[in-house]
Parts: structure tokens; sequence; C-alpha cells
């Protein structure tokens, strides 16, 4: 997959309200974070009384699901695997980054911490679910 434009803020901000909206009707702690294909922060949303430690961990999720082309849950579950995955440098081995993909091509990344790597795999996806929806929209 190669990488395409990048993200707009329009595009960004409905991504991570979209992914906030999931976490608060799921009252998880949760911080959003969406980057463009450079990997680089466009968006940053944290719910009330969520942890400042996630604000990173988001941004590294949102990260390595673009730098490395596919969703952190991958790094998890090679994790379980071999604890190699654990040497290669931002490959954040936590669900709850993916990769935003528009035409076959990634556009950006969406990463959720705060809450379990489950719910920030939950998080991450309504994100997702609404980039693809909009993508469409306006192809």
């Amino acid at each position: 997959m190669e990488y395409g434009t990048s993200i707009t803020f329009e595009h960004a901000s409905h991504v991570a309200s979209a992914a906030m909206a999931k976490a608060a009707a799921m009252d998880a702690a949760t911080v959003v974070a969406v980057v463009d294909a450079g990997g680089h922060l466009m968006v940053l949303m944290r719910r009330d009384h969520t942890q400042f430690g996630s604000i990173r961990v988001a941004e590294a999720k949102a990260h390595a699901a673009v730098a490395f082309k596919r969703p952190t849950k991958v790094f998890e579950d090679s994790l379980a695997q071999s604890p190699r995955i654990l040497a290669i440098p931002e490959a954040t081995p936590i669900d709850g980054g993916l990769p935003l993909v528009h035409d076959g091509r990634i556009v950006g990344g969406i990463g959720a911490a705060g809450a379990t790597p489950q719910q920030d795999g939950e998080v991450a996806g309504a994100g997702a679910d609404a980039f693809s929806k909009l993508a469409m929209r306006t192809a």
C-alpha cells in the first residue's frame, strides 16, 4: 500500500469526533490522536479526567499505524508469539492504532489510548469507520 495525500484537518476533526463519541458512549477514559500521512499530529482530543500519560500513547499508536502501514493490533498479536517485536522502534504493540485509507492509499492514522486495549481498538475503529463513510461521500 502506498501513501497518499494527507487527510485534511476537516476530515481529521470528523474522525476524532466520531471516535470520541464512541468513547463517551462506552464511558471510556480516552485520548484520540489523528495524524497525517507522514505521521504528524493533526488533531488531539482527551476526555475529561483521562490520564495525561495516554496522550503520547495515542500519538504513538497513530504514528505506528501509518509508519508500518498496519493496525497496531498486529504488533500486539505478534508479541504473544515472540518478544522480538519489542526491539522494533516505534512499533507500539497495543491495540488502538489504525491507518486511515482512501482509494487504497494511506492518508493518515488514528490512535486511541487510555482505556483497555480492546476498548481503545473499538474507539479507533469508530473513527476509522467514520472516515471511510466520509471518504465515500466526498469521493
